[in-house]
């Protein structure tokens, strides 16, 4: 996709520009790792152990739940460390990155990790909730796109959105990171307070969805 873009809508910019656009390109398309690989990879492949009863067959042979669960989130994170670093080497092949700064690179890569975790449990609250393949791949298809809407990563820039659409983006880290975050790569400064209370919301909203998972099934058992 980065290759695609800078050939096609980049190919007239020169210098410091094409440089700029460039690099906010990479951390842009950066944000659709967490959201491909956690949200909607590990929310159908958990539905579909549901819908078969397999994490009910584990417990019997004595697996805890927790354990199960730990070991898929750093499964998942290992892929997701190594589609990252793919995605990370083709990119720096092929376009013309700003080099950050130690700070930023740490900052980036949290934030990343942050999103992957936030994922994981919004995805394991919706299949824990639905416990079948379709409706949890049509609702997490929906969130993904949604998201990539309305963080810009679909080319439609923020400020041509409806109000309401707007004020539900700026719920959004991804919005925050895909803006913003280019004036930071470089050591400049930046304002990290709407990213951290985007983050808490976001969070906020994964837990509840989750108690609510928990909470139904715990009355199914009864």
């Amino acid at each position: 996709m980065s290759l695609i873009f800078s050939r096609t809508v980049m190919k007239d910019l020169t210098g410091e520009i094409r440089t700029t656009a460039m690099t906010g390109l990479y951390i842009s398309i950066s944000l659709i790792l967490p959201m491909s690989i956690l949200l909607i990879g590990y929310s159908v492949t958990y539905a579909q152990e549901l819908e078969k009863d397999i994490p009910l067959r584990m417990q019997l042979f004595g697996f805890k739940q927790s354990t199960m669960l730990a070991a898929k989130l750093i499964a998942y994170f290992i892929f997701l460390t190594g589609a990252f670093l793919v995605y990370t080497i083709i990119d720096c092949m092929v376009l013309d990155i700003k080099m950050p700064t130690l700070f930023a690179v740490i900052c980036y890569i949290i934030t990343l990790y942050l999103l992957g975790i936030i994922f994981f449990i919004l995805s394991h609250s919706i299949a824990g909730i639905f416990k079948k393949f379709g409706p949890t791949y049509a609702l997490t298809m929906t969130l993904y796109f949604g998201f990539m809407m309305l963080s810009g990563l679909m080319g439609v820039q923020l400020e041509n959105l409806p109000k309401v659409m707007q004020s539900i983006a700026y719920t959004l880290p991804m919005t925050y990171v895909s803006r913003d975050y280019i004036d930071f790569w470089q050591g400049g400064s930046y304002n990290f307070a709407p990213v951290i209370q985007s983050f808490l919301f976001l969070g906020a909203v994964s837990g509840i969805l989750l108690m609510y998972s928990m909470k139904r099934n715990s009355r199914v058992k009864k």
